[in-house]
């Protein structure tokens, strides 16, 4: 205990030690008598785990609850003892490292135990310090363990805890961590980094010259720097040598540069980018950049006069004992339970890891699903913000900055942003362009998501295929819950061409499809196969002939001959007060379009003589086609025919084209009993969700 308290005040020199003291005694006094499978009596256990977060510089209420940890769990001592006697915030610590029973939980008790701990840590990251600790000392006595249990602890090690401790900034816990996992997973593996590094150890190590090389060029430059040589841990080793094949002599270790101010980093790498030959592909910059698990460091590479290549680490001291303590250095940095800064003035709340994780889990209210998921999620490799924004949602709920992991989707963003209510997301922009929910957002980009209007007649929902293409464990257990709560309902038949119906009648036979195509909404096939329902006549029949009788078209247009058949174009389906030409065609009919028709200027190239003609006083209903672009969804077709039939225009026909790039265009044409009526009908269809514009068609030339 002596030791303990000794390193403790290295780090903390007006620790107030009493507390360690009596924690040592109760802890000694109450675990006496038990014995570890190594046969050392098990307060060794304590001490050590202790003395491990006293090296890393954790505070006294942190070794106070780690000489404590397992007195719950393990003797008679009470959790309202150790509260009564070391304070609420040791009992917290305590009682969220102690495990849960197996007598209580069977199979259940060791993902349970995990749950309760992350659920801890979301308040208090100190409770996942000491767990760190206790696994890495278990670790290095897992020998005495049998072969099948040391494999057993190692897997749960390398999946939850190795990746924890990179989220949590501890590298030199990890490290260790990673090393004793390989040894005891990939035995010949391990074996073989052994042996490269023994060889290597062998011969005089060509670092040290290039670190004396530094240590002149800094002090001529009157930095002042300290230069170390880092070695590689085996697992390092092994991956270096799995990405280069056979390792160089300078291979085994790193420069590490340690100075005082942020300042002083970067005239380090000026000093060293100007006198040696960097290697660009290497540089990373993690002071203006930090990685999410709060590491700062510069890194580079460089090539000395000599032909010899160094890696090197440029940090402050301070910087340093982060890197190597994280958040065991830090205390409590998040204090998320408190909602305000940490002990060392450490960012509000908690990390955003763990505020993804404590929300799912929350929903994942059977322990296979929590024990999958957490794999999934802590399989991530880093972590990225995106800026997200959605049209109609209060900036304090729908803008700010928004922590996914590396490789999230659109999807992702939508149920971090809106949690359930994503159900109901119809499409997204990214960097100000429209683009699918599949899209894989990148750090920095600018999401703006778009939601069906809560009013929607006809709710949505996603389809399984947002199941490939969520990231997060929040999205996918949300989208399995909806799913299991809505299955697919069979498909109808399709009403045959000629099906009667429309206007107010516009809503009948519409129903929910979920096909498999890859619109936005996942459900798109409804628009493929949408032809014959809500009263469309005459599904996927083109109006793009010479023109419709006026008898069809409700509309008048009058001509300087007066017994010629008029007919109104359906390239442009000109409407009052358009402004008009008319052409004879065949048999003395009249065929009339917009100015701005395609048609017109064509006819007129080929010496067409055009034909005066005018809208007639008094001609109210007309025909025309309008072209809707949208973000293709489920229920676009119903939400778009419900609005024309409340504008009293009947649907004559309609067509779906297959979505592109997750956009979709409709194309109606309709009999309005007013022409005076069109632009009014245009604002409403533009008002449905995902709909993005409503222009009037118009015939494209043929290709000549």
């Amino acid at each position: 205990m002596e030791h303990v308290a000794k390193v403790h005040r290295a780090h903390h020199p007006g620790a107030d030690l009493g507390a360690l003291r009596r924690a040592y005694l109760l802890a000694e006094s109450s675990h006496r008598g038990q014995m570890r499978k190594s046969g050392d009596p098990y307060i060794t256990h304590p001490l050590a785990v202790t003395l491990l977060l006293a090296q890393l510089g954790a505070e006294t209420t942190t070794l106070t609850a780690s000489l404590l940890h397992d007195t719950v769990e393990d003797t008679d001592v009470t959790l309202e003892q150790v509260c009564k006697e070391f304070g609420d915030e040791v009992g917290y610590l305590v009682d969220g490292v102690t495990k849960l029973e197996k007598v209580d939980h069977g199979a259940a008790a060791e993902p349970e135990t995990f749950r309760k701990m992350l659920v801890a840590t979301g308040n208090d990251v100190r409770v996942m310090s000491i767990k760190l600790a206790d696994r890495l000392h278990n670790m290095r006595t897992l020998g005495v363990m049998r072969p099948e249990k040391q494999v057993r602890i190692a897997k749960v090690t390398r999946d939850v805890l190795i990746p924890l401790a990179e989220r949590l900034g501890v590298q030199a816990l990890k490290s260790e961590l990673e090393d004793l996992t390989f040894a005891i997973l990939h035995p010949e593996e391990h074996a073989l980094a052994r042996e490269l590094i023994a060889e290597h150890a062998r011969e005089p190590d060509p670092l040290t010259g290039v670190a004396t090389s530094v240590r002149r060029l800094l002090r001529e430059a009157d930095i002042a720097a300290q230069v170390l040589i880092r070695p590689r841990h085996t697992v390092s080793v092994h991956r270096l040598r799995l990405k280069r094949g056979e390792l160089g002599p300078c291979d085994f270790g790193r420069l590490l540069v340690l100075v005082e101010e942020d300042a002083d980093c970067y005239a380090v790498l000026g000093e060293l980018h100007t006198c040696f030959t960097p290697l660009v592909a290497e540089f990373k910059d993690f002071i203006a950049a930090p990685k999410f698990n709060l590491y700062r460091s510069l890194h580079t590479a460089f090539a000395d006069e000599e032909g010899r290549v160094a890696e090197v680490l440029v940090r402050t001291r301070q910087m340093h004992r982060v890197a190597e303590a994280g958040v065991i250095a830090l205390g409590n940095p998040h204090r998320a339970s408190q909602g305000g800064e940490g002990e060392s003035g450490g960012e509000p709340g908690g990390p955003g890891w763990l505020s993804r994780l404590l929300e799912w889990q929350s929903h994942a209210t059977d322990t296979e699903t929590f024990w999958a998921e957490l794999h999934d999620e802590l399989a991530q490799d880093g972590e990225i913000t995106v800026y997200c924004a959605s049209p109609g949602v209060a900036p304090a709920a729908g803008g700010g900055a928004l922590p996914l992991p590396a490789g999230a989707t659109c999807v992702d963003a939508a149920y971090a942003r809106f949690g359930e209510a994503a159900h109901s997301c119809i499409g997204a922009r990214v960097n100000g362009r429209l683009t699918a929910l599949s899209t894989v957002l990148r750090d920095g980009d600018a999401v703006q998501l778009f939601m069906e209007p809560a009013a929607a007649s006809v709710p949505s929902g996603p389809s399984p295929e947002w199941l490939e293409h969520a990231r997060t464990p929040a999205a996918r257990i949300a989208i399995r819950h909806w799913l299991a709560a809505h299955p697919p309902a069979p498909e109808p038949e399709l009403a045959p061409a000629g099906a009667t119906g429309g206007g107010e009648d516009a809503r009948a036979g519409l129903f929910a499809g979920t096909g498999s195509s890859t619109s936005v909404r996942g459900g798109a096939a409804e628009e493929a196969h949408a032809e014959g329902r809500a009263g469309v006549r005459t599904a996927r029949r083109r109006e793009w002939g010479e023109g419709a009788p006026v008898a069809e078209a409700a509309a008048s247009v009058v001509v300087e001959e007066p017994h010629a058949v008029v007919r109104l174009a359906g390239c442009c389906t000109p409407v009052p007060p358009d402004n008009v030409t008319g052409f004879a065609v065949r048999g003395g009919t009249v065929t009339v379009h917009r100015d701005s028709c395609h048609s017109v200027a064509r006819m007129t190239a080929t010496g067409r003589r055009p034909v005066p003609v005018r809208w007639e006083q008094g001609a109210s209903g007309c025909r025309v086609t309008l072209r809707a672009e949208a973000l293709g969804r489920t229920h676009l077709l119903a939400d778009l025919t419900e609005i024309i039939a409340a504008q009293g225009a009947t649907v004559v026909s309609a067509e779906v084209e297959p979505p592109r790039e997750q956009r979709v265009l409709h194309t109606y044409t309709l009999q309005l009993p007013d022409a005076a009526g069109l632009p009014a009908l245009m604002r409403a269809m533009r008002g449905v969700a995902g709909v993005y514009d409503v222009t009037r068609a118009a015939r494209p030339l043929p290709a000549r």
